[in-house]
C-alpha cells in the first residue's frame, strides 16, 4: 500500500505542479526549447484524452470526462484488489502509475475550468475548440468552463523531424504531459515484465498425483516385505 500511495502522490504532485506553472506563465502555443532540435515545452490544451484523442463537441467532452472517472474508479478497485492479494510489487507500481496518470488528467478536466479565467472553448460555428490570447490567471470568480468541462494542459513536444516520402515529419507529433507519460510507462512496463509479474504456475493433473501416491505406497510395501524377509532369514 505504501509503494502505491507514494507512486500516485509523486506523479500527481509533479504533474499538477508543472501544469499549473505552464498554465500561468505561458501564452497559448508558446514554447520553450529544452533540447535544441529535439525537445520543447510547448503549451497547448487538450479537450479530449491522452495525446489529443477526443470526441467532437461539448457533449463529446462530457462523455469523455465521465468515461475517465469510471475508468479511474475501475482501476482503483482493481489496484486495491491486487494489493490485498499481495501481487508482485513491480506490478502494483505499474498499476499505480496508470491510475495516477488517469487521476492527473481528471483533475484538469474537473477543476481547471473553474479555477482559471481563460482556456480553450468550443466554437459551434467551426465545430472545434479555439485558442485564447494572453496568460491565464487563477480566479475565485467565474472560470472559463463548467465542472468536468475544463481542458487538460499538455506541454511535452518532441520536435525532431525526419524525411519520408518527400515530406518532413516529426518523430512523435502529439504534445503530452506527465500524466500521459505515467499511463504509457505503466502499460508498457506491464507488457515488458509480464513474465516476472505473472510467473507460470505448473498445474499437475490430480490423476498423476494419485498415480504417484500409489507408486510410493507400493515402494513402501515392498520395502516392508524385504525387511520382514530379512528378519525371518
Amino acid at each position: 500500500m505504501k509503494k502505491a500511495l507514494f507512486t500516485i502522490l509523486a506523479v500527481l504532485i509533479c504533474d499538477q505542479w508543472l501544469k499549473i506553472w505552464v498554465k500561468l506563465n505561458f501564452h497559448y502555443g508558446e514554447s520553450l526549447t529544452l533540447v535544441s532540435g529535439w525537445f520543447d515545452l510547448q503549451f497547448v490544451e487538450n479537450p479530449g484524452m491522452a495525446f489529443g484523442w477526443m470526441l467532437p463537441g461539448e457533449a463529446g467532452k462530457m462523455i469523455l470526462s465521465i468515461f475517465r472517472i469510471l475508468v479511474f474508479l475501475g482501476i482503483g478497485w482493481y489496484l486495491l484488489k491486487q494489493i490485498k492479494e499481495k501481487a508482485h510489487s513491480g506490478y502494483i507500481i505499474c498499476v499505480s502509475l496508470i491510475i495516477a496518470g488517469a487521476l492527473g488528467n481528471i483533475i484538469d478536466g474537473a477543476f481547471y475550468g473553474i479555477f482559471f479565467d481563460r482556456g480553450s472553448t468550443f466554437d459551434p460555428e467551426i465545430g472545434d475548440y479555439t485558442m485564447y490570447f494572453g496568460r491565464a490567471m487563477a480566479t475565485s470568480e467565474q472560470g472559463y468552463a463548467r465542472p468536468l468541462m475544463g481542458n487538460v494542459v499538455d506541454m511535452f513536444h518532441f520536435t525532431k523531424t525526419f524525411s519520408w516520402g518527400g515530406r518532413v515529419r516529426e518523430i512523435f507529433p502529439p504534445v503530452f504531459n506527465i500524466a500521459d507519460a505515467s499511463i504509457t510507462t505503466g502499460i508498457i512496463s506491464v507488457i515488458v515484465f509480464q513474465r516476472t509479474f505473472f510467473p507460470k504456475q505448473i498445474v499437475v493433473d490430480p490423476e498423476v498425483i494419485e498415480s504417484a501416491e500409489e507408486v510410493v505406497n507400493k515402494d513402501e510395501e515392498l520395502s516392508e516385505n524385504k525387511e520382514n524377509l530379512s528378519k525371518q532369514s
